[in-house]
This record gives structure tokens, sequence and C-alpha cells, in this order.
């Protein structure tokens, strides 16, 4: 009999027309070609994904072997609002309502942060149905609710969400971190280290193969010039604090070689237009597909992404645009402080510290320095590392032997 894997995350982003789908759905269809039995459990309420049609509270598919259920919930648009809290206590209402009696017996529980609440309900679930439970953070709350979204640590709901992280850490069977550095914030929270595995974010066939080109209007429109280009592709919103690149932009203007290139859409794009976007050497492009970020990157020379300082950092960084820049084969210079993981161990590029201008700046002078094989030497390490040492299949593998306790 083989064995049954519920999946439960608010946030899920399986395969679908418009989409290849996200680190959960990589791990869990290949567990489902591996032989187990998946199912998982998840809200329509994420603005980041091609949603199913939902008429009526409940809505079962089956894509490529796993079971998907999706429950209609509270609905918003703005990240940092009490609608979003309130989304996430009426997903965890919907959980506790669902008829569970027609799914197939679990024998372990994965319980994926955002939202938090959750390790309440797979708490409930590991106790009736006597299976393991799974904790796995992908985003570490409520340390980023107070390191960068500006709440006290006495905020009622930020205590709230500690009390749980907690019992979380406490009371699971295992721990899963996508950080590398996971291991030392459990430590800190409980006063004495767990076992932490670390499953990182890795890259799927699809996205090696799936690329659709640019049109050429695009392609000659806002990536035409000659110029060593200098990209930033993704939201533009003050997470990605990118005062710094827009900064070091100001500063070599003067340099007629190069171009600052930003792709996509965010709350912070007409800000940033209305302050830099009369400089020559600064292009701001729509966002695309992203299948087509790969086209993107290919068209650019170095690809850059930031963040603020945060003690978040500390434990590591989990973010799907690493992994595009390194599939792109192009160096890249990233302004973060913290745990440091994939581009120094490929050697693909650098660190830079997180804020700082002047040493962004000169890191890009020596970069642009170097001849273009040089260049393309150094990134295309990073492709390769990244194929040999994250491909899902291999992280699924090891997904499943921390599931089950193997």
């Amino acid at each position: 009999m083989k064995e049954t894997i519920w999946y439960i995350s608010k946030y899920f982003a399986p395969k679908t027309k418009l989409s290849a789908g996200g680190r959960g759905w990589f791990l869990l269809s290949e567990l489902a070609r591996m032989g187990y039995d998946c199912v998982v459990i998840t809200s329509d309420s994420n603005n980041l994904i091609d949603l199913p049609e939902m008429h009526s509270s409940i809505k079962f598919e089956e894509v490529d072997g796993v079971k998907l259920i999706w429950l209609k919930t509270l609905r918003y648009s703005v990240a940092k609002s009490i609608k979003r809290v309130l989304s996430w206590f009426h997903f965890e209402w919907n959980i506790l309502r669902l008829n569970k009696n027609s799914l197939p017996k679990p024998d372990v529980i994965v319980v994926s942060s955002l939202s938090l609440l959750t390790v309440i309900n797979g708490l409930l679930l590991k106790h009736r149905f006597q299976c393991r439970l799974v904790f796995e953070v992908r985003d570490i709350w409520p340390l980023t609710l107070t390191e960068e979204g500006g709440f006290s640590r006495f905020n009622p709901l930020v205590i709230l969400l500690s009390i749980i992280e907690k019992i979380g850490y406490q009371r699971s069977d295992a721990i899963i971190g996508t950080m590398q550095n996971l291991v030392e914030h459990v430590h800190d929270v409980l006063g004495y280290g767990r076992p932490v595995y670390c499953i990182p974010m890795g890259v799927s066939d699809e996205q090696v193969t799936n690329i659709i080109p640019l049109d050429e209007f695009y392609k000659k429109k806002y990536l035409g010039s000659s110029k060593i280009k200098v990209v930033h592709a993704g939201t533009v919103g003050i997470t990605n604090a990118l005062d710094v690149f827009f900064e070091a932009a100001v500063a070599m203007q003067d340099d007629q070689m190069v171009e600052f290139v930003i792709v996509g859409d965010g709350a912070l794009r007409d800000y940033y237009y209305r302050r830099y976007g009369g400089l020559d050497n600064i292009v701001f492009a729509p966002k695309v597909a992203k299948n087509q970020v790969h086209s993107v990157l290919s068209e650019c020379d170095i690809v850059y992404f930031s963040v603020h300082k945060s003690k978040v950092w500390n434990y590591g960084q989990s973010l799907n645009k690493v992994i595009d820049y390194m599939l792109s084969g192009k160096p890249v210079i990233a302004s973060y402080t913290g745990y440091p993981s994939m581009i120094n161990e490929s050697g693909c590029g650098s660190f830079v510290p997180a804020g700082d201008v002047t040493a962004l700046v000169h890191e890009l002078k020596y970069y642009i320095a170097l001849p273009v094989s040089e260049r393309e030497r150094i990134g295309q390490k990073g492709r390769e590392w990244l194929l040999e040492n994250r491909p899902y299949k291999r992280l699924a593998r090891d997904f499943s032997k921390v599931l089950l306790g193997t």
C-alpha cells in the first residue's frame, strides 16, 4: 500500500495553463511520480497565481497525479492589511469544516508556512490520524513582521504568531526550512536545538525547457542597445530594496558603456519612474510572463538583486529570483548581508553589503571591466552548479526521507 502525504499550504502554486508551478508543486509532482499518494489542501486567495474558477466552497482537481483541494477563502488585494489576517483565519476554519472522511488517510501531514495558523490544524489532524507532522518554513514569521514590517514584538498578532511558531517547532516530528541556517533560528526560539532539514529552492525540467521568446518589439525597445546591461527582474516593491540599484545608476550615469534595466511591476514602480525615469542610463521595461524571464536575462550581462538589512537573512535566503538568475548563466551581484548560499558556493557572482551604494558601484565596475568571455565563464558556473545540485528530482527524494522519517 502506497504512503499518503497531505500538504497543507494556504499559498500553493500548482501547474496551470499559464504557469509551470512553484516549489511545492515541483516537489509534490515528483513524489507522485515516485508512487506516493499526494493530497494538497490550499486556498483560492493567492494573488500571485492563475486561480481556478470556484462555483462552490470546495473544488477538487487532480493534476499529474496530485490531488488538489481548493477551499474558497476570503480574498484580499493589499498584503499588509487586516483582510489578509482575516483570510488566514477563514482558511483554517474551512480546513476544520472540510469533510476528511473521503480523503485517503495520511501517513504524514506537512503544514507549510505561510500561514502559521495552519500549525494548529496540523496538530489536530496529527492527533486524529495518529500520523507524522512536518513543519515546513518557507518564510520566517513573525520575525519578518517585526524586522521588515515595522510591527512591535508586543503587537497582539506578533505574540500570537510567536506562540504558534514555538509550538510548531516543539511538537512537530520534523522541521524543514527552505533557508540554509534555519537551525539557528529554531535554537533561538526554543532555547535548545532540534534537528532541522534544509530542502531549498530548486530547478525543474520545465524551467529549463519551457522558455518563451520575447517578441521583437519588446526586445528592440527595451533591450536593443549595445551597452552592458545590469538588470533587476521581478517585483518593484518595498521589500526589494531597490534604492541602492537606482542610486548606483545615478553614480554611474557618466559611463556611456552601461545601462540599468528594471523589468517588472509593483507598488513602487511609478515612484521610481517619476524620480529616475529621466536618466539616460535607466530603462523601465514592462513585466513579462514567468517563462519569458530567461529570455529577458539572456539579453543582459549582469543580474542583480537586493534586500534590506534584516535579522531574517541571518538564517539564509530562499528567493525564487536567485534560481532564475543562476539559471540565466549570467554573473550575479547581490546587495545582501546575511547567511550566504548558492552564489558563493558556485562562484557565480558576488555579495556586497546591503544598502551600500559605494560597494555596489565598485563591484559593478569590476565585472564591467572583465572580458566578455570571463563574465560568461563566471555566469555559467552558476547554471552548471544549479543543474547539478538543485534538480527537484533530487530534492524530492530528500524531502520524502524527511517526511517519512526514513
